[in-house]
């Protein structure tokens, strides 16, 4: 037999095994993606799913009307005949074999409420002898609530699953408290920018308006115009978000107020790439590193100077730069102005810091350049994607 005889014996041989696997693998997909698993990976999967179409609903809270559809994906989990959840005396939630267990449930929930431990019944009224466990749901230290699962009977496994699934459900809700509290942080830093915009512009822009009443009074309505757009739009009530297109044409009424009080002695310059305009930022990010140009960099001196205000298209993220040629000031002291507990300085840029560290982390703060009769520079980079946040009317 020649050596091309042989070897093509071999390939033949290893190609039926290849085909062979080939097929066997085939017939496995075609049976879903379960079927590439072991009976264990497939449990493991179909729990961890039912758990994650469960989680949005518990966010909101256990006494909140969506809990009650978390019901089916909990009894999914657990694999149980019934599940209920108890909040105080009120069943929130119930999926299966219910009907006539109320009584049973709130009386289930009030023994686990008072000891704070998991507890198994022996029988539950009305269930037509099936058991039942019940496990604390515990938020902040306290019984939130209590899951209550029955079977006929209940084995050790559902008892432990129940405690299991019990403390998931709390983290849920605690990491929707968290949530929660996230946005009333943001709405609340949000009322300190407002506040800071408030007593010192709002003064001086009047007293620039009142100042052209009697010498030119067009100039005086388009400043209360430029007043009106700036307002409206820095205290306006909803959104945490806004694009970059809006914030500049905030920035342009609040900068024809400061030519109003400056005169010649203030110069701007914007360098806007057409692309970035429709950036998604946190709703007042800009204003203030603008504001702080002014007041921090350009006020002190007695001949003014320039502001630069550019974006760019930087791949994922769009970069947006504002810089004066102003004092400047010693980074060593800038640093500890960011850091230091509020003293009414500079609170503006240490606010924008924190927001945007809180929202793109802590690679995500601003950067900022700056020396004594130097000028500052201060950078932000966002982020094109952003799924989760968008800007007011695109809800």
């Amino acid at each position: 037999m020649t050596d091309a005889v042989v070897l093509a014996a071999v390939l033949g041989v290893v190609g039926g095994i290849v085909l062979s696997g080939l097929l066997l693998l085939a017939r496995r997909y075609a049976r879903g993606p379960g079927g590439l698993g072991s009976e264990a990976e497939e449990a493991t999967y179909r729990a961890l799913h039912q758990a994650s179409l469960a989680a949005p609903y518990l966010r909101g809270g256990l006494d909140t009307a969506d809990v009650a559809r978390a019901a089916r994906h909990l009894r999914a989990v657990l694999g149980s005949p019934a599940v209920m959840l108890v909040v105080g005396d009120v069943v929130v939630a119930r999926d299966g074999q219910t009907e006539g267990l109320d009584a049973a449930a709130r009386r289930i929930a009030s023994q686990v409420a008072e000891t704070g431990k998991r507890r198994v019944f022996p029988r539950a009224d009305g269930g037509d002898g099936l058991e039942a466990v019940g496990a604390p749901v515990r938020v902040d230290g306290a019984v939130a609530g209590v899951l209550i699962a029955f079977a006929s009977p209940v084995r050790a496994a559902l008892v432990r699953a129940a405690g299991e699934v019990a403390d998931w459900c709390a983290a849920q809700a605690t990491l929707g408290e968290l949530d929660a509290s996230r946005a009333a942080l943001a709405e609340a830093e949000l009322r300190s920018l407002r506040a800071q915009i408030s007593p010192h512009f709002i003064y001086n822009a009047l007293t620039a308006i009142a100042s052209f009443i009697s010498t030119d009074p067009p100039r005086a309505r388009e400043l209360v115009l430029e007043f009106a757009d700036f307002t409206r739009y820095s205290f306006r009530r909803q959104g945490e978000f806004t694009t970059l297109s809006e914030e500049l044409r905030s920035i342009h009424s609040y900068l024809e107020l400061e030519h109003a009080r400056f005169g010649g002695r203030l110069s701007v310059t914007l360098r806007i790439s057409p692309e970035t305009l429709a950036t998604v930022i946190p709703f007042l990010s800009v204003q203030p590193l603008v504001e702080n140009a002014v007041r921090h960099g350009l006020e002190p001196g007695e001949g003014g100077g320039t502001i630069l205000i550019a974006s760019e298209d930087a791949a994922t993220h769009t970069e947006i730069t504002v810089e004066d040629d102003g004092a400047g000031m010693d980074p060593e002291e800038l640093h500890a102005l960011l850091t230091r507990a509020d003293d009414g300085r500079n609170v503006g840029l240490r606010n924008v810091d924190t927001r945007l560290r809180q929202l793109y982390g802590a690679e995500g703060g601003l950067v900022v350049e700056t020396a004594p009769g130097a000028g500052t520079l201060v950078r932000m980079r966002i982020p094109k994607s952003q799924p989760h946040h968008l800007a007011r009317g695109e809800e």
